[in-house]
């Protein structure tokens, strides 16, 4: 049976006999938990007492050990002992230890069970332990009791200040406030154990910050503690809270925070302006909505409780000038509402008004939240341009005008005092026609040019006065000029008109409806009269009618049209329009007489070629493709069997290719100036015969040589006679390729004109030329040397 060094049972009683109960008294007299007593209340002994005296059976708990926080001996601190009822203390047992902390924590003996802490314990980072304890036969190792489970619980001391974790605060309350008006509430933590003793019980108290605010002890809200705080007095305060533990005892431990407490805006404070009178000028020709001046009333108020509203209240000026409020700098601007003229006055006054718009009743005792200044405003003479009454002109004028007639009279004036004369000029390049001049006195604008509408129908100038004695002054108006139409064009086809008609063409048949334009432009409109020109009224061919819509038709006026008779006809039209005076024209319409199939489209004419495909249908123009088509393939077809007939002499390639006639066009390039020709033709030379018309692989170089060959000279042999035959070829077919490498060898020995060219009998000549010189040019040349030269007399070539 486990047993604790302060604990034990009532079956422990009998055995352990007198120790046991003293170390039970001990446990009811003093509470010995973990190695410290706490000591007995009054009544606490009176109930021990009567315990004792009526010996009554006691229950133990065990299984718990208490310890302080904190302990900081030098000693490991004692927490307490176990012991079981096997151990009979001849150190036959062993105690082990394990669970939480167990070996670096807490520490047991294994001989005598008594348990140890060796680490300071804080109850803050851990309230509690959980371990188990095991009594083993040391010798054999073997569990003597079941493990059993225990408690170490860590007792709290104050060793924590309170701590304000929010903190430092930062608050707002309006200015003006009532006494008791809640700022804020702090709160401060205590980690010490709020169950046990004072430790955690705060009380907070104000440091700093009296007499304008208070705190609540035990809540640690902050309010108002005097009354009628201004902001623009003093707007910031730093309040310093405490908080202290032990309910503020002698004793205990104390932490602080800061709060920053402003005091918000109200509109406690009216505008003022800062003068009663504002002195301004302005020039008369500031253009409106220019600025004048500011004025600005002060507010010690701030955000919306400073904003204003100026107004002119009064003044003679209030049709002049506006007033606005900028909503940035709260300032109020003075604007011209209309033109100024110094000439007319020069002095304006007004009275202008700023109030806050946002108003707070509870300050309405505080006198009115508005204020009134005086503003005089003084206009400046300056030198103004010669303005043009009227300031814009529209001029009508017919386009007839004579030159040099005046249209307008153009008139400024100078606003100023002195009123310095007048000049007036044309601004060039508002007519850069010249087409008007204005009087440089009068300012009378007349006609400089012609005018004519269908050119020009407005005109678009600007005249400028400027005063004399002042250059820089100039004025200047627009005057726009209409130009009225006159009609002074005659009508006109409206385009070149030519007509057909059919020799079957019946009497009455329409050919052609004609139109007119004119460039004149009459207020009632166009309209346009046609008839014959007097020279064709009786023509016997062709009548018009007149539709009354600015159309004419062409119709005939018989039948029976010839083109072998006439194929061209002429008819004059005369178009009138409606104008005053009257104006006409006379136009001719062109008309050809065109053979037409049974429907009357035109099939031929003679006046125009391009007329006779029109008569043609899509079946026709297909034929004539189709023919054009046919007639191309066989041109390529001919010409194809042509060149196949001159196609080159075919070799047979199982012939003997080495058996080949070289020309030799020039001395030097080797190889490459070489041509090889097959002279296995000429074995067969009936063979070569037939197919020598085929041969298309030369052209002649030079004139056959065969003309020159002296016929007594002329061997008769098979392949001589076939050299001749192919060079006669040759030289009478111009279709025929000649052979070039036959006609420059085609013979060599007597009879040729150019004689022989071999120099292969040239050793066996008697040839008085010496090549002894061969034997100076030095072991490159001992080959020739030794085939040319003359031996010494002994023997050697040197």
């Amino acid at each position: 049976m486990w047993t604790s060094g302060r604990m034990s049972n009532a079956k422990n009683l009998f055995g352990l006999g007198v120790s046991l109960y003293f170390w039970g008294l001990m446990d009811l007299t003093t509470t010995v938990l973990s190695g410290s007593a706490r000591p007995l209340t009054e009544g606490q002994e009176d109930n021990l007492s009567d315990k004792l005296h009526q010996r009554m059976k006691r229950s133990w708990v065990w299984n718990q050990f208490f310890v302080l926080e904190e302990y900081t001996g030098t000693d490991p601190l004692y927490v307490g002992k176990l012991h079981s009822d096997m151990d009979r203390g001849d150190g036959s047992i062993k105690y082990i230890l394990s669970g939480e902390g167990a070996g670096i924590v807490f520490t047991i003996d294994d001989t005598t069970g008594d348990i140890h802490a060796i680490q300071r314990l804080d109850r803050e980072e851990r309230s509690q332990y959980t371990l188990r304890a095991q009594a083993l036969d040391r010798r054999t190792g073997r569990p003597m009791e079941p493990e059993s489970e225990f408690i170490i619980k860590i007792q709290d001391i104050n060793d924590n200040e309170p701590k304000f974790l929010d903190g430092p605060y930062v608050a707002s309350v309006p200015e003006m406030s009532p006494v008791g008006t809640s700022v804020i509430q702090v709160t401060a933590t205590d980690a010490d154990d709020p169950t046990y003793g004072n430790s955690a019980r705060v009380v907070y108290s104000i440091l700093q910050g009296q007499p304008y605010f208070s705190v609540d002890s035990r809540t640690g809200l902050i309010r108002t503690a005097l009354m009628n705080m201004d902001r623009e007095a003093k707007e910031y305060y730093e309040v310093i809270i405490q908080a202290k533990d032990m309910g503020g005892q002698l004793g205990g431990l104390a932490g602080t925070t800061t709060v920053n407490i402003t005091l918000s805006d109200v509109n406690d404070n009216p505008p003022r302006f800062p003068q009663k009178h504002y002195q301004m000028s302005v020039l008369e020709s500031a253009p409106v909505s220019s600025t004048v001046g500011r004025v600005v009333a002060k507010d010690l108020d701030e955000g919306i409780n400073a904003e204003m509203k100026y107004s002119l209240v009064d003044g003679d000026g209030l049709d002049v000038f506006d007033i606005n409020t900028d909503p940035n700098y709260q300032v109020g601007i003075i604007t011209v509402r209309k033109p100024l003229s110094f000439e007319s006055k020069k002095s304006y006054t007004l009275k202008v008004e700023g109030a806050n718009p946002h108003l707070e009743m509870r300050f309405l005792n505080l006198g009115p939240f508005r204020d009134t200044t005086t503003v005089h405003i003084s206009v400046e003479d300056v030198d103004e341009p010669p303005v043009f009454e009227p300031s814009i002109y529209f001029v009508e004028v017919p386009e007839d005008v004579e030159i040099g007639t005046t249209i307008q009279i153009i008139s400024a004036k100078d606003p100023d005092v002195t009123n310095n004369s007048i000049r007036y000029s044309i601004d060039r390049s508002s007519d850069p026609g010249r087409f008007f001049y204005v009087d440089i006195t009068s300012g009378a604008l007349m006609t400089a040019r012609p005018l004519d509408r269908e050119d020009i129908s407005w005109h678009n100038i600007t005249v400028l006065a400027m005063e004399l004695n002042n250059p820089s002054q100039v004025g200047s108006v627009s005057v726009t000029v209409k130009v009225l139409d006159v009609n002074d064009n005659a009508p006109e086809f409206a385009r070149f008109y030519e007509a057909f008609v059919c020799e079957n063409a019946k009497a009455g048949q329409l050919i052609q409806t004609v139109s007119a334009i004119d460039r004149d432009d009459p207020q009632e409109g166009q309209h346009f009269y046609y008839s014959l020109a007097p020279e064709a009224a009786n023509n016997p061919n062709f009548t018009l009618r007149d539709n009354q819509d600015n159309t004419a038709w062409i119709l005939t006026r018989r039948s029976g049209f010839r083109q072998h008779e006439q194929n061209t006809f002429y008819l004059p039209i005369l178009i009138s329009d409606n104008g005053r005076p009257v104006l006409s024209s006379t136009g001719t319409l062109t008309v050809h007489v065109c053979s037409c199939d049974e429907e009357g489209m035109v099939m031929s004419c003679n006046a125009e070629a391009y007329v006779l495909p029109v008569s043609l249908s899509r079946g026709a123009l297909i034929a004539i493709l189709a023919c054009i088509f046919v007639l191309l393939v066989l041109v390529l077809l001919i010409l194809s069997m042509r060149r196949q007939r001159k196609q080159p002499y075919i070799i047979d390639e199982e012939e003997n290719i080495h058996e080949n006639i070289v020309r030799y066009d020039d001395e030097g390039g080797g190889e490459e100036d070489t041509e090889a020709f097959d002279i296995a033709a000429m074995w067969n030379p009936r063979e070569a015969q037939l197919v020598v018309k085929n041969r298309q692989d030369m052209l002649p170089e030079i004139e056959s040589l065969s003309r020159y060959v002296p016929q007594a000279c002329v061997m008769d042999n098979n392949v001589h006679n076939y050299v001749l035959a192919k060079l006669y070829e040759a030289d009478m077919d111009l279709w025929a390729p000649p052979f070039d490498s036959l006609q420059t060898y085609m013979f060599e020995g007597n009879g040729s004109v150019a004689e022989s060219l071999s120099s292969l009998q040239s050793v066996t000549t008697d040839s008085d030329q010496s090549y002894d010189y061969l034997t100076d040019w030095g072991p490159r040349f001992k080959k020739l040397a030794e085939m040319y030269g003359a031996t010494d007399s002994s023997g050697a070539l040197w």
